[in-house]
């Protein structure tokens, strides 16, 4: 129900956009977020966004650099990563909450992709 892709390999500097699409039925009415889980690591909170866009939150690691968005239209969730650094390598994971705003717990999120990984070389 919730499918990412646009992870890959990038060098450290360089940007890469995230996708996920979302069944309407998950999405329309739900805020969206972006996790990741960097090798030996924790999955940690990213970014969110509430349910019509107008509201966002972002990870202090990420903040000036990431940008969330959503396309209600097209039921997918974007994230813009620039300036990207080699601690921002991770498997990154959509997740539909069960709130319509923005949410930096993981707990609140009741759907999950299957992640895609983003490299990024020094």
């Amino acid at each position: 129900q919730l499918v990412e892709s646009g992870g890959g390999l990038v060098q450290a500097g360089g940007s890469l956009r995230l996708s996920c699409a979302a069944s309407g039925r998950i999405f329309r009415d739900n805020a969206m977020g972006w996790f990741r889980q960097g090798p030996g690591k924790e999955r940690e909170f990213v970014a969110s966004i509430s349910y019509d866009g107008g509201s966002t939150l972002y990870a202090d690691s990420v903040k000036g650099r990431f940008t969330i968005s959503r396309d209600n239209a097209k039921n997918t969730v974007y994230l813009q990563m620039n300036s990207l650094k080699t601690e921002d390598a991770a498997v990154y994971y959509c997740a539909a909450s069960r709130s319509m705003y923005v949410q930096n717990y993981a707990g609140t999120y009741r759907y999950w992709g299957q992640g895609t990984e983003v490299t990024v070389s020094s």
